[in-house]
């Protein structure tokens, strides 16, 4: 890892001297519906598999919705790239007998890297969640699941704000706690977009004894309105100034663009400068704006990688 550098009597930012292999990333992807979102979806693949990401994950619809687009997706990453692939599997509407068949389906297409998540009823965000009557009923329950069955890495979500549906923050770290107790090897968090709201989580978090990596989720915003509807559903908060940044920009897809982009560089390269060297981007399927990211972030595409995902 980079040291900070002195230049005279000023300290180097570290988000200045990073540079290939200081940075872990990893990326989210969906499911895609048509023949015209699944071509974007591998053209974005190709463009940041050569940077070389720990893992990419992909997406399970509210109700598992979307298992079996889960499913070919990953299995076609694991059978077609050099990229490690991750199934996000949630306890909503299945029995532990139908999840734990999913979970050895995954493992023999070789996928061996799970997020597993309490997940959301069919109808959306705000319905109350009603465990399966056979099923497991949080996500600390499939955690343990999933390890009892064994030869799995196992990520699970957190919640910088708190989940919408906990009482308080202590409680929402007792949810965490549990689902690292069960097994869980590395927390990602939901997206944020003010750093503050990430560095107080990963202190309560520190403070509870939970030592596992913490991967800060980051959104690059191609469509204000349309992360604004997202942050909205999931209590993430939208400042006021990110607000004012995309101001009038509606119509005005290029300049948005640029926008965006200083947006997302000004919130990592931050993380980067208090010591966070891991990232997490959920790319909603486009790659232009994290791979621009990345490359500030000193990461550069591997020529092996280039012709793997070719």
């Amino acid at each position: 890892m980079t040291s900070p550098t002195v230049s005279g009597d000023k300290l180097e930012r570290r988000s200045r001297i990073v540079g290939n292999g200081d940075i872990d990333v990893s990326f989210e992807f969906f499911p895609p519906k048509t023949e015209k979102m699944e071509e974007a979806l591998w053209t974005s693949i190709r463009r940041l598999a050569p940077l070389g990401p720990s893992f990419v994950s992909v997406t399970y619809g509210a109700g598992g919705s979307t298992r079996e687009r889960t499913h070919t997706t990953v299995a076609r990453l694991a059978r077609e790239t050099t990229v490690k692939p991750a199934a996000h599997l949630t306890c909503v509407n299945a029995s532990r007998a139908e999840i734990d068949e999913v979970v050895r389906g995954y493992a023999s297409v070789g996928v061996r890297h799970i997020v597993a998540l309490r997940g959301d009823p069919p109808t959306g965000v705000g319905t109350r969640y009603v465990p399966h009557p056979d099923g497991y009923a949080q996500a600390a329950d499939l955690v343990a699941g999933i390890k009892r069955i064994g030869g799995f890495e196992v990520s699970v979500g957190g919640y910088p704000e708190r989940h919408p549906e906990s009482a308080s923050y202590e409680a929402d770290i007792d949810f965490l706690k549990a689902k690292v107790d069960a097994g869980a090897d590395r927390i990602i968090t939901q997206f944020f977009f003010d750093n503050a709201h990430y560095l107080r989580f990963l202190e309560r978090v520190r403070a509870r004894g939970i030592w596992c990596p913490v991967l800060p989720g980051i959104v690059p915003i191609h469509n204000f309105k349309q992360v604004a509807g997202f942050a909205g559903k999931t209590g993430t908060s939208m400042p006021a100034w990110m607000a004012r940044r995309f101001e009038g920009l509606d119509e005005d897809q290029a300049t948005t663009h640029l926008v965006a982009a200083a947006v997302a560089a000004e919130q990592v390269l931050d993380l980067v400068d208090h010591g966070v060297r891991q990232f997490h981007f959920y790319t909603l399927n486009r790659a232009d704006l994290v791979y621009a990211i990345c490359h500030l972030l000193g990461l550069r595409a591997h020529a092996k990688a280039q012709e793997a995902a070719a």
